[in-house]
């Protein structure tokens, strides 16, 4: 019980101050990721013992000229494509690899198209047609929550089929299914009150966001297992690091703005 409040009341204000920035400008918002992903990096650096100084030029770099001024849109499809990349072979290192190879010689690759592009790609998420629309990534959020939530939940007290036992141990089928089924029920409510997308477009991220986030935890966890640690960081009490947060929807990004970008071609 006294490990779900600290949970609840962290997380409460974590979720605060997300969406207060959301809504209070697109400046507010880069600048607020733009700390979260300097904190981010920071736990990912000590993960994979690399110090660093270029790491943060990078990172800056990319969210200003890539997210914030975008000097080139081929330039974000170029980045995009080779984020996508890379991400797959994470998955495939987790899945069939004792190491991730990128921990131990490629790790700017990870830094730059893992870490760096999950940020970056964030945060072009709600800017839609050269306008910034704050629904979108909150949309997001939601989805994102909901299935961290109920995949705890269900978990944690139904679940029996380990997910990957050999990466993470607490993570279950039935979280998972769990986690799915939340996101969708979070996929109506917000149909139902943030008009930006149909239906069957925000169904599509739900799953999306399940599916790659899992994926993105699982990464995260062997990446961690790899370093001999619990959690990434101290910054949130009851999750640990904010990379430790923020590890779904870091993987997650690039093909959720890949799918919105699919979206609004079609249409």
């Amino acid at each position: 019980m006294k490990e779900i409040i600290v949970r609840s009341i962290s997380g409460a204000f974590y979720i605060s101050i997300i969406i207060i920035s959301m809504f209070a400008s697109r400046e507010w918002f880069m600048g607020l990721f733009f700390l979260l992903a300097l904190v981010t990096l920071n736990e990912f650096l000590r993960l994979v013992h690399l110090k660093s100084y270029l790491a943060y030029v990078l990172l800056a770099a990319g969210m200003y000229f890539l997210s914030y001024k975008v000097f080139d849109g081929n330039a974000v499809y170029l980045f995009l494509i080779l984020s996508a990349f890379v991400n797959l072979f994470l998955l495939k290192d987790v899945l069939w690899v004792s190491k991730i190879p990128m921990f131990e010689k490629k790790k700017y690759i990870a830094i730059i198209f893992y870490i760096i592009s999950g940020f970056v790609f964030l945060t072009l998420i709600p800017f839609r047609n050269e306008e910034f629309i704050p629904t979108i990534i909150i949309g997001i959020f939601i989805l994102v929550w909901a299935n961290d939530t109920f995949a705890y939940l269900i978990g944690k007290n139904f679940g029996k089929h380990k997910l990957l036992e050999r990466i993470s141990p607490k993570k279950t089928v039935e979280g998972f299914l769990g986690g799915l089924i939340g996101s969708i029920c979070a996929g109506f409510f917000i149909f139902k009150y943030i008009e930006q997308f149909d239906l069957i477009i925000w169904l599509t991220l739900a799953f999306i966001v399940t599916l790659f986030g899992t994926i993105g935890d699982l990464i995260q966890s062997k990446f961690k297992r790899q370093a001999g640690v619990k959690d990434s960081g101290i910054l949130m009490p009851g999750h640990g690091g904010l990379y430790d947060r923020l590890d779904s929807i870091i993987f997650a990004s690039p093909f959720i703005y890949a799918f919105l970008e699919v979206v609004d071609y079609v249409s």
